[in-house]
């Protein structure tokens, strides 16, 4: 690896070859820029990473149809799913992608029945009202997009060295504070910027290529996978704290970082095996000498790294098959169990009442209308933005709503969005371990959050 190391540093295509791609990668997927200034189209954010102004440049052009394209989607997923049991698919990628155990099937169906219901607005009210299938419509145009973009461009920066760079330069405290490897920070600034989503699927692609553990995997999936400014900011502006977004936001980082502190240590991430998967071999993180300049290290590493990454038309094939797959294999689920949560949440007693043993929580941290917010402490489980809708109304007290609506930010885990795509991801999380890390999340996060709220609403 010296050897070759070395090599490659005085080789000037291989530079440029580290230089370019990776340029592209840090303008996509890092620096946040203002395009909404720059290009003028309504529906634009102020201020965005490239990947997020490509996914609404996307949404804005494509506009309604975004809805059609998902019903054909989801409904194909369906359709050929149930085919492949009477039909021998040779191609390996298409069986593995359709040929799915019966679990999955009725998933994929349910979603099937649930989207034709909320698009044509038949059926039960429950299934297609404005607070279960409509949400979920309303849901699927920002993945679809998100996950059209980032399918073809995350090579950028996983495959021509800006995470070795990256990764070198932060490996050390990285690895003392979360236990993860340095390049996981790449992930958590493509999330923070960009979406949730985003950082999962760069973690699995990693993953499965070997520069990270199970363990190490099912930390940056569930500390790293961080809110993206934007949606934080429109769950502070439907509580009315835009005004106070730096010190509101700045909670959530606060609890967040504590929580990247302490679940690494704990049950359950701390079970997890660090093998990698499917036994690849394992690409770790070399360690810097004390003698070497750690920039030139990384670098060396990064160009190395650029030399060996696949050709463009490996790229766009690969791009193919991992749009293909998140569409035909995610899309459904989050269609399926996104709204089966929403018709738990809004028209079931289950959340108020699995919620009372929270309401003594609340009331130990002195948080005013304890019984009202208890539910919406678990219901987050279920969508990000329902805690903040349950807490929004007159009556509530602002202290109340200012702990719910960052409480909500920092839990992470949601079955609509973030929850599904870890579920369909190769890292080994199930439902139960996702469920726990929601409840972890939630008490370690609660107290601190109520404690900076408490100092911050007068």
């Amino acid at each position: 690896m010296e050897k070759n190391l070395s090599a490659t540093q005085k080789n000037n295509s291989g530079l440029m070859k580290f230089l370019i791609p990776s340029l592209f990668g840090l303008i996509l997927f890092i620096i946040p820029i203002p395009y909404g200034s720059i290009v003028p189209l309504e529906g634009l954010s102020p201020i965005n990473i490239g990947i997020g102004f490509l996914s609404e440049l996307f949404k804005i052009t494509v506009g309604e149809s975004l809805n059609t394209l998902a019903l054909i989607v989801i409904v194909s997923s369906a359709v050929l799913s149930i085919l492949s049991k009477f039909i021998n698919i040779k191609n390996e990628f298409l069986n593995g992608l359709l040929n799915v155990s019966p679990f999955w099937l009725v998933c994929r169906i349910l979603g099937a029945i649930f989207i034709v219901m909320s698009i044509y607005q038949v059926g039960p009210e429950f299934i297609n009202s404005e607070v279960t299938g409509q949400t979920m419509l309303g849901l699927l145009p920002s993945l679809l997009a998100i996950f059209l973009v980032s399918g073809f461009l995350l090579p950028l920066v996983v495959d021509f060295g800006l995470m070795d760079l990256f990764g070198t330069l932060v490996s050390k405290s990285m690895y003392k504070l979360f236990k993860v490897p340095g390049r996981s920070a790449v992930d958590a600034i493509s999330s923070w910027l960009g979406d949730g989503t985003l950082g999962i699927m760069i973690t699995n692609t990693q993953y499965k290529q070997g520069f990270y553990t199970a363990k190490e995997a099912a930390i940056i999936s569930v500390c790293f996978s961080l809110v993206s400014l934007p949606f934080s900011t429109v769950i502070a502006d439907q509580l009315g704290f835009m005004p106070l977004f730096v010190p509101f936001y700045g909670t959530v980082c606060v609890a967040s970082l504590a929580c990247a502190l302490i679940m690494p240590r704990i049950y359950p991430l701390k079970g997890f095996k660090n093998t990698t998967f499917n036994n690849v071999d394992h690409l770790k993180e070399e360690f810097v000498p004390e003698d070497a300049n750690i920039f030139e290290f990384g670098l060396n590493k990064a160009i190395y790294r650029a030399s060996t990454a696949p050709s463009l038309k490996d790229i766009l094939i690969n791009g193919c098959k991992t749009v293909i797959d998140m569409y035909l294999g995610l899309l459904p689920l989050v269609m399926a169990w996104g709204t089966l949560a929403l018709m738990v949440a809004e028209f079931t007693p289950f959340f108020n009442i699995i919620s009372f043993p929270v309401v003594f929580l609340l009331k130990l941290l002195q948080i005013p209308d304890a019984v009202q917010a208890a539910p919406a402490v678990l219901v987050g489980f279920t969508d990000m933005f329902l805690p903040s809708i349950m807490v929004s109304g007159e009556g509530i007290s602002q202290v109340t709503q200012f702990i719910i609506g960052a409480l909500s930010i920092t839990q992470l885990i949601y079955l609509t969005e973030t929850g599904a795509v870890i579920l369909k991801s190769d890292i080994p999380l199930n439902l139960k371990d996702l469920f726990l890390i929601f409840l972890t999340r939630t008490l370690i996060a609660l107290p601190i959050i109520t404690l900076l709220a408490k100092l911050i609403i007068k």
